[in-house]
């Protein structure tokens, strides 16, 4: 029997419960409550002295303004809701920091759902985050259900799809044309005079940006008479290992292929270390391509050729509009800001005369 002793706490002995309020602030810096309400939403105009004493007994005391209970009289709070498809996969983090980057020096911040390219669950996260009223939707992709894209134009406030740009968007949207990036990288890899090409990438029906890079891809080697020659797709996460096994597959498969397109960097890179270890001459023997642009992978000594999608400048641009909308109200604009996929060479894309 365990001879360890409960010991119930009395009111003297455990933290006081009730919450910190205005008026803790206001009684703290010797400031009314109204001039307390505007340096803790950096409105009006309060001078820097008293600014930084409302400020200071704040943080002494641990308050913490209650975003819920002020949103009341607005019907809104100052969250942002963004809602991407993935955590695990390097791309996102990037476009959250763009984010970051622009929304931090205000009163927005952003709050982040993962959908796990599942529309079902991409409902039930809209569902949640709209319920509490945030100033704007930042959300991956243009394709959702008819009930996400019923509830995201319902909403009345700012939503910005990102990352594509090949449709039609609900409200206002960034990124880059996907079908675009795949036509841009076959007219190199014809260019160059590649003609037995692979294809590497996922099976996730939903990756709906993979498929049309894809489409693209296939539709512009197919105007200079070329087929894909050869495809593998696989379930489940990228990654170094999963490239390195797909890569062994097809050549094993195709040992005449010339040039191999992955549909993500992670993938690629797993190739190229594949190919390296082998021996294989890349890009002599045969040529590489990913997409991504990762700053991830610069570390590995031969740089895999690839497309910069602009992931941190769509996440910027997104949390500007936004912004704006907020700050400008109805009369703001709605956006369509096409970025431009930048190639880089690499050293796995053979040039002209090299």
């Amino acid at each position: 029997m365990s001879d360890d002793k409960v010991i119930p706490l009395t009111k003297d002995s455990r933290t006081q419960a009730r919450p910190l309020t205005l008026k803790d602030v206001s009684l703290a810096s010797g400031v009314s409550e109204m001039t307390v309400s505007r340096v803790l939403r950096n409105r009006g105009d309060v001078s820097d002295a008293t600014r930084e004493k409302v400020l200071r007994a704040a943080k002494e005391l641990g308050y913490v303004p209650n975003r819920i209970a002020g949103a009341l009289a607005s019907n809104q709070v100052n969250l942002v809701a963004v809602i991407i498809p993935s955590l695990s996969n390097m791309v996102f983090p990037e476009v959250l920091t763009g984010i970051s980057e622009v929304l931090d020096e205000t009163p927005l911040q952003s709050v982040v759902g993962v959908t796990n390219y599942l529309p079902e669950k991409e409902e039930q996260v809209l569902f949640q985050m709209l319920s509490w009223r945030p100033s704007g939707v930042i959300i991956a992709g243009i394709e959702h259900s008819d009930a996400s894209r019923a509830m995201l134009a319902a909403s009345g406030i700012p939503v910005v799809e990102i990352m594509d740009t090949d449709g039609e968007c609900i409200d206002s949207v960034v990124g880059i044309s996907h079908r675009r990036a795949g036509r841009e990288m076959a007219a190199q890899i014809a260019r160059y005079g590649y003609r037995r090409i692979g294809f590497l990438g996922t099976k996730m029906p939903m990756d709906h940006r993979a498929r049309k890079r894809f489409e693209g891809f296939t539709e512009a080697l197919a105007k200079e008479g070329i087929e894909v020659a050869a495809q593998e797709f696989y379930d489940g996460g990228s990654s170094l290992a999963k490239g390195r096994e797909l890569t062994e597959c097809i050549l094993t498969r195709c040992p005449d292929l010339d040039f191999i397109y992955y549909s993500n960097d992670m993938i690629g890179a797993g190739g190229l270390l594949y190919l390296l270890d082998k021996g294989i001459d890349v890009p002599g023997q045969i040529g590489l391509a990913g997409f991504n642009g990762s700053e991830l992978l610069d570390g590995i000594s031969v740089k895999l050729a690839t497309m910069d999608a602009g992931r941190r400048e769509t996440g910027r641009k997104a949390a500007e509009i936004v912004l704006e909308r907020n700050e400008e109200g109805n009369g703001a604009e709605h956006r369509r800001v096409e970025l431009t996929p930048q190639i880089q060479f690499g050293d796995t894309l053979r040039r002209k005369g090299h």
